[in-house]
């Protein structure tokens, strides 16, 4: 089975938080989605249906995979009324062209649905993707393509390195991320014991390779052969 080793790096962390990945190919970007948050504590990942909105920017095409229907919406509308909505925006007073022209340029951004488009094409050909979850806290991801196999086993992903903590949901971004470290591990801090109990609350978990093993293994693809021979 055709697979992909990947790198899943949290922008802006440091030290920084990466995880490397086997998962086989052909996978939608829901998949690789659902890849990104069971190797955190992120809880928007397979078998949920939903948690935060999430994004992917493939801004080399011009195109945006998002769960956000709303998105998708505005621009399955600018289609069809493309023509209507452009003469508009010509006709718009100076002090707000602006504005228009950046409305337009993001109408224009093509958006896809996340279980409607595969990985496939765009990883190989441009070697990384762009990934942006929960708009609030806005956590940004770097996904680079590390190497292809045509021999990999297992209907699953699989991690296979990485290092350090991720952090929990809702917990403020990277600087909230780090003031809660400075807490959740200082026994003598006033609000040690409060932040540990807000952090079994939200599911949080120190770096565990096995556990999360354990848990891709729910992102079946398909039963292999090798699949079957490990069930026995």
């Amino acid at each position: 089975m055709k697979a992909y080793q990947i790198k899943i790096e949290f922008i802006d962390s440091d030290p920084l938080i990466w995880r490397r990945v086997v998962m086989p190919a052909d996978a939608t970007f829901k998949r690789l989605h659902d890849v990104i948050q069971t190797v955190t504590n992120f809880l928007g990942g397979y078998p949920s249906d939903f948690y935060h909105f999430y994004a992917f920017d493939l801004q080399d095409e011009n195109i945006r995979v998002t769960n956000d229907d709303e998105a998708y919406q505005e621009h399955q509308y600018f289609k069809k009324n493309r023509k209507e909505i452009e003469k508009k925006m010509i006709d718009t007073p100076p002090e707000f062209m602006k504005f228009q022209e950046a409305q337009l340029k993001n109408l224009k951004t093509i958006i896809r649905k996340p279980t409607g488009i595969k990985i496939d094409a765009y990883l190989e050909n441009h070697g990384e993707i762009k990934y942006r979850y929960d708009f609030g806290d806005n956590w940004s991801f770097l996904i680079t393509l590390e190497g292809i196999t045509e021999s990999y086993h297992y209907g699953y992903p699989r991690l296979i390195d990485g290092a350090e903590n991720a952090p929990p949901e809702d917990v403020g971004g990277i600087p909230g991320f780090y003031d809660f470290l400075k807490i959740y591990e200082n026994e003598n801090h006033p609000d040690h014991e409060h932040v540990r109990v807000w952090a079994r609350e939200q599911r949080y978990r120190e770096y565990d390779e096995e556990h999360i093993n354990g848990m891709l293994k729910f992102i079946k693809y398909k039963k292999t052969e090798w699949d079957k021979l490990e069930s026995k």
